[in-house]
């Protein structure tokens, strides 16, 4: 049995739009969908006696934000086979335990009680840095999110070779019979002597010389393994964050890949593309880890 695409919901706006696109993600992969609502109500409102016949609001608030959640669901894609849970857990906790399992973890940019001028939340920020497996925070308005590009977007860092990043971004590409936008950008040395061949090399030729096999190496083998997907290579002059922030206004996804220690996990483990991709992209935002040894890491 595949392993579900499993989304977080806790009704507020945010949550509601991320079970959308998740339920439209899980049809295009033909996943069942898991939909799980993080509640402490008995840790705040204690067990009931037996003998009550009143639920405690708490109970009764988790159960209706998993059974409008499902109903919304099934109203879009009919045929799609779903389950839902409410986890004894708090959102974090609960979520970074549940994508161990899952396919892909969708979660929305913000929850309930966030303040409104937040670029995202907590919770999506906690499990984007921490998960073990691909999550997506669902970015943009809805109407941005309705909109159909045609396009993944992807940026590619030094060490992507056929990293999963990569191999994810062509998954998607492919399902969604879309163009993959792969960007790597570069930078011109801050400070080196007038003379030096770097400086002479006119045009920024040699960076994009050298930006060019970068990408040749990260692509080469998922190109192989994909090619009906349409692929637009693009060397640019800039700092990733920005060039890829810019172009997530012109995609459906924003791919970007996040290292991970092995045997350990140490605060947030975002990189600082990932990072402001999840707090300025103007689409969805999947981050995918790709596992790194303690020693390899002392290495870079």
């Amino acid at each position: 049995m595949k392993s579900p695409l499993v989304v977080g919901v806790d009704g507020s706006d945010a949550s509601l739009t991320a079970l959308d696109w998740a339920v439209d993600e899980a049809v295009r992969h033909a996943l069942p969908l898991r939909i799980v609502h993080a509640s402490l109500w008995e840790r705040y409102e204690g067990v009931v006696p037996a003998w009550s016949t009143d639920r405690p609001s708490g109970q009764v608030f988790a159960e209706n934000v998993v059974a409008t959640a499902a109903e919304r669901a099934r109203r879009r894609a009919p045929d799609l086979p779903l389950v839902t849970d409410v986890l004894p857990e708090d959102a974090s906790t609960a979520l970074l335990r549940e994508g161990q399992e899952s396919t892909i973890l969708v979660v929305g940019s913000r929850g309930r009680g966030e303040f409104a001028d937040l670029l995202l939340g907590s919770v999506g920020l906690v499990v984007a840095a921490r998960a073990l497996g691909p999550v997506v925070v669902v970015r943009g308005d809805r109407q941005a999110l309705e909109a159909r590009h045609g396009r993944v977007l992807l940026g590619i860092g030094e060490h992507d070779v056929d990293s999963s990043a990569v191999r994810f971004a062509f998954h998607e590409a492919a399902v969604r019979d879309a163009e993959l936008d792969v960007v790597h950008t570069w930078r011109r040395p801050a400070h080196g002597p007038a003379d030096h061949l770097l400086m002479r090399r006119a045009g920024g030729a040699y960076f994009t010389e050298e930006s060019s096999t970068v990408l040749d190496k990260a692509l080469e083998s998922a190109a192989s393994e994909h090619p009906q997907v349409r692929l637009r290579r693009s060397s640019v002059e800039g700092p990733a964050h920005k060039v890829l922030t810019e172009r997530s206004a012109a995609a459906d996804l924003l791919v970007v890949g996040a290292r991970r220690r092995e045997g350990r996990l140490v605060g947030l483990e975002l990189g600082r593309v990932a990072h402001r991709a999840l707090h300025h992209a103007s689409c969805p935002v999947a981050v995918v880890p790709q596992r790194r040894s303690e020693s390899t890491e002392g290495q870079r």
